[in-house]
This record gives structure tokens, C-alpha cells and sequence, in this order.
């Protein structure tokens, strides 16, 4: 039986359109087992967490594999977690609290599935020390449209591991997955926030910050120009050891209750919200205890805010620059914005560092990643966007695909030179309306690899 249409499979960002049409885990894993799936037909869709049209299909079907949440197996003298493709985060972080343990990396917000971390590799604000999600995944379990399951790891079908970690989906279903947790005295965060007065002075802070904290990343102050300009706070942390060991209520304390009919994050507002944020947060400069969920997913705790953008949805751009260009380039980015008039309700910056993800296509890599989120106002963003990419690009620097709605080909194939590799893995029953959009632009002589499979 298909899922209730009541049920919107849209992005976060929700500047693209829905996927139209959607089945259980259930009925696509009966489907595939049968072995007889049409090409291009399939996509799984997580929590819809991404921005973007990475968990899009919009002439198949997505599959909705939140009802596969089952925990199967934990080892609490390791931390070996082995789960459903569709449990979140949250519960995981909720399960293995009382143990002592913690994921090793986590996003901006825990309401993503366990397959979806995978899927799109993940990082977090510990990228210089842990790396990416797919650095802890021991092993998975893939079912392909030959209606096989596939057993996935370093050591097993490695191939098929490498390319499904960060794939965006597109090598088949993720049923499982096995991933380490990290063993941690507790879930508070001993927290300290240092103000900058510039970028320059961020960058001269940000190494030594990496080498004495788990956690780093910086809040910029996008819309301050002049002598002010790249001013922000500098958020580092590491684990309490004595603190909390029971996760908190997920559920968030309060709701957007509707869409607004215009975007409530305008520059006047966006203005007296970074100046009291900026006095909040900066003001103690002293460390302090303050909840993992306070400081991991501060967001998460208002329920439907990406309805504050209003009915066009909101554009998220999030580059990384190589390290010895990121002193000028994250200026010139942030200039850029200002130049266009655009203002950015989050603007984080951060520093990854060099340990290297299993994946195949992986955006994180050594340098500075700059996140910024706009929102969509037609072809001025699009405009500024596409300036955006265009530093990116030519500084040696690559996009984000799961932040994505609308790259170039030509900035994917820029960002991720090796996506050939991936679209060799590809099982050809699945693929996303941004594998459409991008890579299924780049055949040879302008034919679509993907029109060349139907």
C-alpha cells in the first residue's frame, strides 16, 4: 500500500518541488527482491533533512524508510551500534547515552536517519580530530535492484562500500548499517566563546583551537561591513567529565505554528538579530557547562524554522576553499553577499581538517568551509549563488551536493572530478533529480548518461 499523500516528501530548503510520488520500505524492498525494477526509477528519502534536490526524484519515486528504526545490536564495552537504515540520530544519541558513548560525528541537527549520514557522508564541528560520518561506519547492508543484499566493508564488497558512503543514494538501498560510536564522559559540553574583530584575526585562532578542543566553529557576523567586516565568535568545546549521561527531550520546545507569506528573515531584522546575538554569546568569554543539544543543535529546538523563509524557501551555500587561499577567499565570498544585498540568517565557519573519508565523492577536505543560507528571492540569489560557486571553483574549491538545489554541472563535475566513479557504482534503478541536474548533463559529445540508460 502506498503512503498517505498527506505526507509531503520535500526538502529543508524547500526551494524545489516535492517528490511526487513515494513508497513504504516495505513495498520497495518487495520490489526489489523481485528483481525487476524499471531504470532510474528509485531513491531513498531519509528524513528530508537535506536542502536541497540530493533526496529528490521527481519522475520516480522515493522511498520512505523511516519505518525501518529498529536497533539490532550493541556492544556496550566497544560501542558497536548496529541500527536500521531509518533510525535517527537522536534515538541513537538516546540509546547509548546511559553507556558512556556518543556518535563520533554529528551534523547541525540529530534528525537526520542513520542512512542519510551515511548517504551523504556527514560532518560535524570535530572534522580536524574524527572526520567525517563514514570514518566510523564498520560495515552496511545494500540492496541492489538485482534484488541482492550486499554486505558492505572495508574488507567486503569494498567497491560498493566506498561509493555508497556519501552516494547520495544512488548505489540502492541502505537496509543497516554497523558505525562506532565514541566513548564520552558525558553529553554537557564545557563550552567557551571567543569574539574576533576580523576573518584574519579567526584564522589566527582557528589551528590552536583545533589542537586543544573536540570541537570548533565559528559564527560570522555576515552583514557587518567596513572595519567590522568577518567579526564573530568563535565557539570551541569538549565533553564534561562530569555531566549529564541521559539524553534530553528532542522534541522541540517551540514551533513555527505557520508559513508566513513573506520571509521573516529580512536584513533589518537579520541586523538586531546578530548584534543581540553576537552581546549574548560573546559577552562571559569564560568556559561554561552547557547541554549537548544546546550546543550541537540549537535549531532543533524550534520546529519548522526553515517556514520562516517564506513560501520560496531559503538557498543554503556551503563551499570549502583550500587552506592557503582561505584568508582571501572567505573575505571575497563574504563581500560578494554583502555586494548583492543578500543577507545569510546562519553563516558558519569552520576549519576541516585531514583525515580522509572512505568515500568516493566526500565534500569535506582539508581547508575552510563557509555555510551560508539565503533567502530565495529568484534570479537575484540564483545570481549571487552562481558568483559564489564561481570563487569557489576557481580557488580550487569544491560545493557542498547535499546543500545543493541548483550547481552547474560544470561546478559539480569542478568540485568532484572523480563523480565517474560514482555514476559506474550507480545501481541503475536509482537516481535524484540533482544526479539528473548535474552529472546526467556530462555525458561525452552533450549526451545525457542518464538519458542514455533509459
Amino acid at each position: 500500500m502506498a503512503v498517505k499523500r498527506s505526507i509531503s516528501y520535500s526538502s529543508f530548503g524547500r526551494a524545489t518541488l516535492p517528490a511526487p510520488k513515494a513508497m513504504t520500505a516495505g513495498e520497495a524492498i518487495d520490489l526489489l527482491k523481485s528483481g525487476k525494477v524499471p531504470d532510474n526509477s528509485l531513491l531513498g528519502y531519509g528524513n528530508g533533512r537535506s536542502y536541497g534536490d540530493s533526496c529528490q526524484n521527481l519522475t520516480g519515486t522515493v522511498v520512505d524508510m523511516r519505518s525501518l528504526k529498529s536497533l539490532r545490536a550493541f556492544d556496550p564495552e566497544t560501542g558497536l551500534l548496529e541500527a536500521d537504515a531509518g533510525m535517527l540520530l537522536s534515538d541513537v544519541i538516546g540509546f547509548a547515552a546511559p553507556f558512556g558513548y556518543f556518535p563520533a560525528v554529528v551534523p547541525g541537527t540529530q534528525f537526520v536517519t542513520l542512512g542519510g549520514a551515511i548517504a551523504n557522508d556527514v560532518h560535524g564541528k570535530n572534522h580536524h580530530r574524527r572526520g567525517t560520518f563514514g570514518c566510523h561506519v564498520e560495515a552496511l547492508t545494500l540492496l541492489r535492484s538485482d534484488g541482492q543484499t550486499y554486505r558492505c566493508s572495508q574488507v567486503e564488497n569494498t567497491r560498493l562500500f566506498w561509493a555508497t558512503i556519501g552516494g547520495m543514494g544512488l548505489t540502492g538501498l541502505i537496509l543497516s548499517a554497523s558505525i562506532r560510536l565514541m566513548r564520552v564522559p558525558s553529553l554537557d559540553i564545557v563550552e567557551q566563546v571567543t569574539p574576533f574583530r576580523s576573518t584574519a584575526e579567526f584564522f589566527d585562532l582557528a589551528e590552536a583551537a583545533d589542537q586543544d578542543n573536540e570541537y570548533a566553529v565559528a559564527w560570522i557576523d555576515q552583514l557587518a561591513g567596513g572595519r567590522k567586516a568577518g567579526r564573530g565568535l568563535l565557539f570551541t568545546g569538549n565533553h564534561a567529565e562530569t555531566g549529564s549521561r541521559a539524553a534530553s527531550d528532542a522534541s522541540a520546545r517551540l514551533r513555527v505554528p505557520f508559513q508566513p507569506s513573506f520571509t521573516v528573515l529580512n536584513r533589518p531584522f537579520l541586523r538586531v538579530f546578530n548584534a543581540a546575538y553576537r552581546w549574548s554569546k560573546g559577552r562571559s568569554g569564560q568556559p561554561h557547562q552547557s547541554s549537548y543539544q544546546g550546543f550541537f543543535f540549537p535549531l532543533d529546538g524550534v520546529r519548522d524554522w526553515n517556514l520562516l523563509y517564506g513560501p520560496r524557501g531559503l538557498f543554503q551555500h556551503q563551499s570549502v576553499v583550500p587552506e592557503g587561499l582561505a584568508r582571501e577567499v572567505v573575505p571575497a565570498l563574504l563581500e560578494a553577499t554583502r555586494r548583492a544585498g543578500q543577507g545569510s540568517f546562519l553563516t558558519v565557519l569552520k576549519r576541516f581538517g585531514s583525515v580522509r573519508s572512505p568515500a568516493l565523492l566526500s565534500f569535506p577536505r582539508p581547508g575552510y568551509t563557509l555555510t551560508l543560507d539565503f533567502p530565495n528571492r529568484g534570479e537575484a540569489t540564483l545570481k549571487l549563488l552562481a558568483e559564489l560557486d564561481d570563487i569557489t571553483v576557481r580557488a580550487g574549491g569544491a560545493v557542498n551536493p547535499y546543500k545543493d538545489a541548483r550547481m552547474s554541472a560544470e561546478t559539480f563535475a569542478a568540485s568532484f572530478p572523480e563523480w565517474r566513479r560514482l555514476e559506474s557504482a550507480r545501481d541503475p534503478a536509482f537516481r535524484s533529480s540533482f544526479w539528473v541536474r548535474t552529472a546526467g548533463r556530462l555525458g561525452t559529445n552533450g549526451t545525457s548518461l542518464i538519458e542514455a540508460a533509459e
